[in-house]
């Protein structure tokens, strides 16, 4: 009997696992990149922000991620709030929004999620490789917070 309680118990677990929602899409194929980048440009102007691109896709598991721990994490979470706009610039095989990419500096071939950072006139003044600032399966915090705080605009206008 007992195990027959056991196996009922495993194949509830197993159900729970396999039937919990997909993430919900953060990256919208449809839209024009290139305009969601000038909007959160002039956004981050009249803020004194810079822009934090995430370009990425649906598709990908660590570009998910990524953004779930960027919203939970509460130290990552205000210094991208205090100090950036951040979207998310889709590339995708149906949509790879050719022109966006070759602007930010074909940010791709560092693989996905990659982070562009953007200065209060739109200018890209660095690219990320998100492997960098992985730790396990996750993102490790220190190497995120650090990475955000030296490209702050206080942290990069006091090298100007």
């Amino acid at each position: 009997m007992k195990k027959c309680w056991l196996f009922v118990a495993l194949v509830l677990c197993a159900f729970q696992l396999f039937s919990q929602d997909a993430p919900a899409p953060i990256y919208n194929e449809e839209r024009d990149a290139m305009k969601q980048i000038a909007s959160a440009v002039e956004t981050a102007s009249a803020e004194g922000k810079y822009v934090l691109c995430q370009v990425g896709g649906n598709w990908c598991p660590w570009c998910l991620r990524f953004a779930q721990f960027a919203q939970t994490d509460s130290i990552v979470n205000q210094l991208i709030t205090d100090n950036f706009v951040y979207i998310h610039v889709n590339w995708s095989k149906n949509n790879k929004n050719p022109e966006a990419m070759r602007y930010l500096g074909n940010p791709a071939r560092f693989g996905f999620p990659v982070f562009v950072i953007l200065d209060e006139k739109g200018n890209p003044i660095h690219i990320q490789n998100s492997a960098y600032l992985e730790e396990g399966k996750g993102y490790c915090r220190e190497k995120v917070a650090d990475f955000l705080k030296n490209w702050t605009p206080a942290a990069v206008h006091t090298l100007k």
